[in-house]
């Protein structure tokens, strides 16, 4: 008698998945809430408010300011553009354009060209290399009040320079009392005091230019201009631009220096007045005319934004 066929096993049943834990909102972990919509704005508003009541708010009010004819005291009406039609019969004011003009003329091909050579001369390895960096950054820290005084005690009539020169029998030079050449002697004042600051620009500029690609041209045989006009310039042409730019809105925008060199007045006669200067003059004082000043003041920008777009215009153009 045969033994009967085991029987199969049941298959195992399937297991089921455990329920997930369902976790209340309350009691959720802070990194997978939900944010809202309106979260950066909320980590931005300290900023904005800051910007806004600094920046935006003073820049609004000069606008509408120069629609009116306020005064310090006074709130003034509005009159439209009066106050640039005056603008353009003002003897004052081409008279500041004119040296801010030149102001920006002769001061931004020197700040371009100059801390380049400075910051080609310092980043070279040579004993004592650090004192001097520090000693072409001295005047970049220092107040350009205390660097003021020191220039006109140096260029007055009585000052050190001239006295040097009437030594020497060359004559006294008045450096603060003829119009040019205390214009000039401003020019000289602010390139030596950013001479540092755009030095430092150029040295960062530089560090990133590749040493093959000077090890390559000495071995084609170019010389030490070569290398400089055809590998160096090149490499730090987008930092001459910007260069250009900063220095371009300081210079136009330029106030201490002509002011403690050539005073209140502006010089003889006030022709060495700027408009920065001519903005100050005219708008401050218990009858201050707060309009005319704010129409001079939104010239300034208008100019300003004009050098820059112009600047950029010309590093397009070159690239092109």
């Amino acid at each position: 008698m045969t033994a009967p066929a085991p029987v199969p096993a049941p298959p195992p049943a399937p297991r089921v998945p455990p329920t997930p834990r369902v976790v209340p909102a309350a009691r959720r972990a802070p990194g997978i809430r939900r944010q809202l919509p309106t979260s950066p704005w909320l980590f931005a508003a300290p900023g904005l408010l800051i910007a806004g009541g600094f920046a935006l708010y003073p820049f609004v009010s000069t606008l509408v300011n120069s629609l009116t004819d306020r005064r310090v005291l006074l709130p003034g009406r509005f009159v439209g553009l009066a106050n640039y039609r005056e603008l353009l019969h003002d003897d004052m004011f081409w008279t500041g354009l004119r040296n801010s003009v030149l102001y920006v003329v002769g001061v931004v091909p020197a700040l371009v060209v100059l801390p380049l050579l400075l910051a080609l001369l310092v980043r070279r390895h040579i004993p004592g290399v650090a004192f001097f960096r520090s000693a072409f950054y001295t005047p970049v820290v220092a107040s350009v009040v205390v660097v003021g005084l020191i220039w006109v005690w140096l260029l007055d009539e009585r000052g050190l320079v001239n006295s040097l020169l009437e030594a020497a029998g060359a004559g006294r030079v008045g450096f603060l009392s003829d119009p040019w050449l205390l214009l000039l002697s401003a020019m000289a004042v602010t390139v030596w005091k950013g001479l540092g600051y755009y030095m430092i620009i150029y040295l960062a500029a530089l560090a990133n230019v590749p040493r093959e690609l000077h090890e390559a041209a000495a071995v084609d045989g170019a010389g030490p201009v070569r290398r400089f006009l055809s590998v160096t310039v090149p490499a730090v042409r987008s930092t001459m631009v910007l260069v250009a730019a900063l220095s371009s809105v300081a210079a136009f925008k330029v106030f201490s220096e002509v002011y403690l060199m050539a005073g209140p007045s502006g010089g003889p006669a006030g022709e060495d007045t700027t408009l920065v200067m001519l903005v100050q003059r005219t708008g401050t004082g218990l009858t201050g005319r707060v309009g005319y000043a704010s129409a001079l003041s939104v010239v300034v920008f208008a100019v300003t934004v004009a050098l820059m777009l112009l600047v950029l215009r010309a590093d397009r153009r070159e690239e092109t």
